[in-house]
């Protein structure tokens, strides 16, 4: 399928050929008609992406401290793979569109193949021919409502949660600032609810729009005529709500704001603009600020966009979707035209072109829709264009010594920690590569030379000719991908956890003793880091236990990260926790035969205690609370009157008799990914054992569940070993 497409790198905008995305429960695949371009969000989103890193840098400073502090965890070299990975990749367009839907997924009833919906979703109702949408972020479009038109429902939402954040009553007097889509919106609602409406904007034809749809002035910033006006209406007070349409630099529309303003007015920020806010103007009349998220309730919070959660109207009248509905509603009635809106619309397979005319100014206009052609409705449009994929396959060698690779996931993690090792290699060739996002299988491919990209798990688990299969997606789909590679008698490797419950384990092993197939990797890179390695060495063959402090500064996690969904993803320990207890049990050799965990309300901070089969004990803090600029792992090993002290994969020291430190590493962190590879491709090529016995990666990942286990009852909890 078509998908508009744009490099963040190097501004570059594509029609892409791009796999067309599955559909699965919870949702329905879309057959896009029309989509809406968002001429301030989406063009802001342009213009960024043709600046320099410097430019970037200015315009996202909040970016920029997310790299620095990643590179205080983990090194230059690893941040600057992540970085030029993100930037060096597609990213989608769009947020709002209408089309059929064409395949419903299980648990949907409320529409059926051949419905008209709304979509709404900057990860669900992109500039493409066909998308996946969650149940709450698509509704049926009305009868009489015009497809062209429901694809307005997105924006409209956006328009209409400003306006309920501002809440109008009969009679008001409302100020708009900014007569783009937006704010064109927001004038036939709030007129629509029986204010009287003003508008600001430097554009005339912008103005002269606004009052045709209902608005009594508009005129541009600093004009007398609107001010004379809103004194007229007010007898000199005010006006009683403004509403911050507009985008930009300039701090204009916030000073606009607090000079027209009456005591204790509500100024409502609905667009990105700068607000610098003139602290004495805003505190002499003690103005309410308030901020509008989007389409209302249930934006950003996954539970109700990806697992279809609705809230309880009872609780949440008006939630993300029930605001699309609003707005359709109102187009049927006739309380909302959005035709008079609508600049221009362009062919689906003129949508580069269309974008190029809009960022330089040769296409002026308030919306842009892309219409679609449709196989079935014998439309004579010409078929669409796309930008070829610059794919550099893998270089072949003999099919005996060549390991053929499919990947089922490529994420930040693959993209950036396991892709780049394996790219290029002559002893590699990279088959297949399945993604949930149909764009994320096409930057795979075309920047690490994927033979196939598509969204088909099935397809690449019977594919006979792959010898290993990667699985590298999120935590709670490990088990099962794993159980399904490996009886397909696949080699797999998959990165860590293992499993996030005791029965998602049972079947794994199910897996192995039905099949026969015990050819399994888990990610666990750090037991193969060269200068954790060096140090082992070093320290020698122990005599005695030995005791292990491992103090792991984890840190905290962005709000809208989804390894915090704990109820679908596990713990953040269930997640990472594997890690450490994997390098304390190499570093001992054996494996644990206790755990006992104790932790800080919340379970923020973990202190997680092993004893091993030869006496030796260990204890793992795991904690969040920790400064950023303190190293993220710290490790001591004391046995046999020696000292290792490992500090962060950067300075390794062994202190007995004679005291030996290694230099510090220049180039940053080598936490063992290439040598972890390297090991597993070996073993695939080979035939020979594979890097880590199951029964240590089993033994690991039991141990880690019984960390919540022993949370839970506040008791010491026994491994028993496990074939």
């Amino acid at each position: 399928m078509k998908q508009v497409v744009q490099n963040y790198k190097s501004g570059e905008l594509a029609l892409l050929d791009v796999p067309a995305p599955a559909s699965k429960p919870g949702g329905v695949l879309v057959r896009t008609m029309f989509s809406l371009i968002s001429t301030g969000t989406e063009l802001m989103k342009v213009s960024e992406a043709s600046m320099s890193l410097i430019g970037k840098a200015k315009a996202r400073p909040d970016q920029v401290a997310k790299v620095m502090q990643s590179v205080a965890s983990n090194g230059v070299a690893a941040t600057y793979r992540k970085v030029a990975g993100r930037l060096d990749s597609y990213t989608p367009l769009g947020y709002s569109l209408c089309g059929m839907v064409e395949e419903v997924g299980a648990g949907i009833d409320d529409v059926a193949v051949g419905d008209l919906v709304a979509c709404a979703g900057n990860e669900h109702a992109l500039h493409a021919e066909l998308n996946w949408v969650p149940k709450n972020l698509y509704c049926r479009v009305p009868a009489g409502v015009a497809p062209r038109h429901a694809a307005f429902g997105t924006v409209g939402s956006i328009a209409l949660q400003g306006v309920r954040r501002g809440e109008p009553q009969l009679g008001d007097v409302a100020l708009v600032i900014g007569l783009g889509l937006v704010g064109q919106l927001v004038v036939q609602l709030l007129v629509a609810a029986g204010a009287r409406v003003l508008g600001v904007d430097p554009d005339p034809s912008r103005c002269e729009l606004a009052e045709r749809l209902g608005a009594l002035t508009c005129a541009a910033p600093g004009s007398e005529v609107v001010e004379s006006a809103i004194a007229e209406l007010t007898h000199g007070h005010g006006v009683d709500q403004v509403y911050l349409a507009a985008g930009g630099s300039t701090n204009q529309p916030v000073e606009l704001a607090a000079r027209l303003a009456r005591d204790r007015a509500t100024v409502v920020d609905i667009g990105k603009t700068r607000l610098d806010l003139p602290w004495n103007a805003y505190y002499e009349k003690e103005l309410d600020v308030r901020f509008s998220r989007s389409y209302g309730p249930g934006r950003y919070d996954p539970s109700y966009e990806l697992d279809g959660r609705d809230y309880p109207i009872g609780y949440v009248r008006w939630t993300e979707r029930r605001n699309v509905e609003c707005v359709l509603d109102l187009m049927a009635r006739g309380r909302i035209d959005v035709q008079p809106l609508i600049s221009h619309v362009a062919d689906f397979s003129d949508a580069v072109q269309t974008y190029r005319r809009l960022n330089e100014g040769e296409l002026h206009a308030v919306a842009v829709l892309f219409r679609y052609a449709h196989p079935d409705t014998g439309d004579p449009r010409p078929a669409v264009t796309s930008v070829a994929l610059p794919r550099t396959p893998a270089k072949r060698t003999a099919r005996s010594e060549t390991v053929r690779l499919g990947f089922i996931g490529a994420g930040n993690y693959a993209t950036s920690m396991l892709l780049p090792h394996l790219s290029g290699r002559e002893d590699v060739e990279l088959r297949h590569v399945v993604t949930t996002s149909a764009l994320s299988g096409a930057n795979a491919q075309r920047k690490f030379g994927f033979g196939e990209a598509s969204t088909d798990v099935d397809a690449l688990l019977a594919d006979p000719d792959l010898d290993a299969v990667f699985v590298v997606t999120r935590h709670s789909s490990h088990a099962e991908l794993t159980r399904r590679a490996l009886l397909a008698g696949k080699a797999v490797f998959v990165e860590k956890p293992l499993a996030l419950s005791e029965s998602e384990l049972e079947k794994v092993l199910a897996a192995i003793a039905e099949s026969g197939n015990d050819r399994l990797q888990v990610g666990f890179n750090r037991r193969f880091a060269p200068l954790l390695r060096q140090a082992k060495g070093r320290f020698g063959l122990r005599a005695g236990a030995a005791s292990v402090r491992y103090l792991v500064n984890a840190g905290g996690l962005d709000g809208g990260s989804w390894y915090a969904r704990g109820d679908t993803e596990g713990s953040r320990f269930a997640g990472e926790g594997g890690h450490f207890i994997d390098t304390v049990s190499w570093l001992l050799g054996c494996d644990p035969v206790s755990v006992y965990a104790c932790a800080t309300p919340g379970q923020a901070d973990l202190q997680v205690l092993l004893h091993y089969q030869d006496g030796s004990t260990a204890a793992i803090s795991y904690v969040t609370s920790g400064a950023t600029t303190f190293p993220k792992e710290t490790l001591d090993l004391v046995a046999d009157g020696k000292v290792l002290r490992f500090d962060d994969f950067q300075r390794a020291g062994l202190y007995g008799r004679k005291r030996s430190v290694s230099p510090r590493m220049p180039l940053g962190r080598d936490k063992g990914q290439a040598a972890e590879l390297d090991a597993f491709l070996t073993a695939v090529r080979t035939g020979g054992p594979m890097p880590v016995p199951v029964s240590s990666l089993v033994s690991t990942t039991v141990a880690t569940l019984a960390v919540h286990t022993s949370l839970a009852k506040g008791t010491p909890v026994r491994i028993e070993t496990r074939a």
